[in-house]
């Protein structure tokens, strides 16, 4: 990020931390918007962290854990900064630690953008439809057909094969032949649904492979704890892959997280609204639009305090 001030951009990274991982209220977001107004030096480093969601969207699944967990726990940047391996430099933002690394997102043989999807052809003729922000690699020999996510969230649908075709993820890897799958990575764990065919799971729980089959019409969550149902919060999974956000009875807080996967910035909404309903499909490719018609639905205030800063409050 060149001829930037240091000291603002540590002030950027650092609200970019307190607000994507605390519980957003009044006193946090008036101090932030203070800061932002304060010049438009301010405004454009803002700007420029904002812009790198994707680099925030990497990181590790236990600081997100850490940060979001019950207990309303506040993160300090000092902690913050620790646990992220967060630095910024000319270039951007780079994470550092033996553990973790964007690089392999990074320098994926495939990746999206955020608000991009992207089909891609493989050579066996099985298709993956990349979501926002995601990345993947492939390796087929002659012994089998592997798909490794690297990041984010994939749709697969896979040829007709002799040869086996697994997909790996950071929580166990899946094994599948003429199958129509989902994949999502996030804070929660890795989510797997199953539209056709049959998939086995290899979860990596404790060191151990615990193995279930997942039939057509089935979802789990698993990790390296094992395997779940997942929490039903009234998001149709597969609704991304036909360009659109379809929520049933969606809590707003919950429908407007996912909206932010295709934004780049911040996305919040006050604790007055967050326990508010949402249902309906609206199209991702204008998510200005959908807060909108969220809006005038809902009957709540979107402020546009910038266009990587946007806030959903009581209508006043």
């Amino acid at each position: 990020m060149p001829n930037c001030d240091p000291r603002l951009l540590d002030q950027a990274i650092e609200w970019m931390i307190r607000l994507r991982f605390n519980v957003a209220d009044d006193a946090s977001t008036a101090a932030f918007e203070r800061w932002l107004h304060t010049s438009a030096e301010h405004q454009q480093v803002w700007q420029r962290v904002a812009t790198m969601n994707d680099d925030f969207k990497q990181l590790p699944a236990q600081v997100g854990r850490h940060a979001l967990r019950g207990a309303r726990q506040r993160i300090s940047r000092r902690e913050g900064l620790k646990l992220l391996g967060l630095v910024a430099g000319a270039a951007g933002l780079t994470w550092l630690g033996r553990d973790y690394t964007p690089l392999p997102a990074l320098m994926a043989d495939y990746r999206t953008a955020t608000g991009e999807r992207r089909w891609v052809a493989l050579d066996d003729g099985s298709s993956v439809q990349l979501n926002s922000a995601s990345a993947i690699d492939t390796a087929f020999n002659q012994e089998r057909r592997l798909v490794q996510l690297r990041q984010g969230e994939i749709r697969v649908d896979t040829a007709a094969d002799s040869r086996p075709f697994w997909v790996s993820t950071r929580d166990g890897h899946l094994r599948a032949l003429d199958t129509r799958l989902l994949v999502r990575e996030d804070d929660q764990g890795t989510l797997l649904a199953v539209q056709q065919g049959s998939v086995t799971l290899f979860a990596d729980s404790h060191g151990a492979s615990a193995r279930q089959v997942i039939n057509p019409g089935e979802q789990v969550v698993f990790d390296r704890n094992g395997i779940r149902p997942p929490i039903a919060n009234g998001l149709d999974p597969w609704a991304w892959s036909d360009g659109v956000i379809s929520a049933q009875n969606m809590r707003l807080d919950d429908f407007l997280a996912e909206l932010g996967r295709y934004r780049n910035g911040l996305l919040r909404c006050s604790e007055a609204v967050a326990g508010l309903r949402v249902s309906g499909t609206y199209q991702l490719d204008d998510t200005d639009q959908v807060l909108i018609l969220v809006a005038q639905s809902l009957k709540v205030d979107v402020t546009f305090r910038s266009r990587y800063w946007v806030t959903v409050s009581a209508r006043v």
